[in-house]
């Protein structure tokens, strides 16, 4: 395999922050000979999840076995993971806010047709369901652990509470139709064709489109970290990806 250097749109806080969880977890786990440094295995663990290389082309890269270079992505992502924040940390930062968006997004993975479970009508393919919220200016604040793409949406923000804490906190909402029926303090748009509603409920929905459409920015931030966009491994990792990309977004825009 060629191997050449390449870069990693990643600022320099994220790869900082994560050397510094890998030394603290080194300490703590006692001294043992490893191949590579906290900041390699760092700079591994990055290049994995923003760019979407493999364990093989891992392995090439760093000079080391694939199963090393698992092993290490997966400790890593871990203890990110570990760090992110919860869905009642969100609301407590977002109690400050006017409002935020809700809205899900399907992560492709390559499971196969029989799985139906993974299987999204709504997206046409398979893939795990995240649901995903954003502030006013469209950043992403928090994102969901992920479940099986055949949940819907209003399912999906119930099944994670999303609905009751944002209700409880008395913060406003604005999501998509796919939300009818969440009640609380969420809200859709009018319901109904567009030539059957009125000119006034017309013009509510192109105001709400206006400020739900700023959500696709949190979804694109997510989604800019390579790994997100075909997901490879098995499902019961892909809430653990989810929360470690989180972590470091917010490390690196905070």
């Amino acid at each position: 395999m060629l191997v050449h250097p390449s870069g990693i749109d990643v600022s320099s806080s994220a790869l900082r922050h994560l050397t510094q969880q890998l030394l603290r977890h080194r300490r703590t786990i006692g001294p043992r000979w490893r191949r590579l440094s906290a900041s390699r295995q760092a700079l591994l663990t990055l290049a994995h999840l923003r760019i979407g290389h493999t364990y093989a082309q891992l392995a090439a890269g760093f000079n080391l076995g694939a199963t090393t270079a698992y092993r290490y992505v997966t400790e890593a992502v871990e203890l990110l993971a570990a760090l992110a924040p919860s869905l009642a940390d969100a609301v407590r930062i977002a109690s400050a806010k006017a409002y935020l968006i809700l809205d899900g997004t399907l992560l492709p993975t390559d499971r196969i047709a029989a799985d139906r479970p993974f299987y999204s009508g709504k997206h046409r393919k398979h893939g795990m369901n995240v649901q995903v919220l954003a502030d006013p200016f469209g950043r992403l604040l928090w994102a969901s652990p992920a479940l099986p793409g055949a949940v819907h949406d209003i399912r999906a923000a119930r099944e994670h509470g999303i609905i009751d804490a944002l209700t409880e906190a008395d913060i406003l909402c604005w999501a998509d139709k796919a939300y009818r029926g969440a009640g609380g303090t969420v809200r859709i748009p009018c319901w109904g064709r567009w030539e059957t509603l009125s000119a006034g409920q017309q013009a509510v929905n192109r105001s709400h489109a206006r400020i739900r459409a700023l959500v696709e920015q949190a979804v694109a931030t997510l989604k800019s970290w390579r790994i997100m966009r075909k997901l490879r491994c098995s499902t019961t990792r892909i809430t653990s990806l989810v929360q470690a990309v989180l972590t470091l977004h917010l490390t690196s825009s905070g």
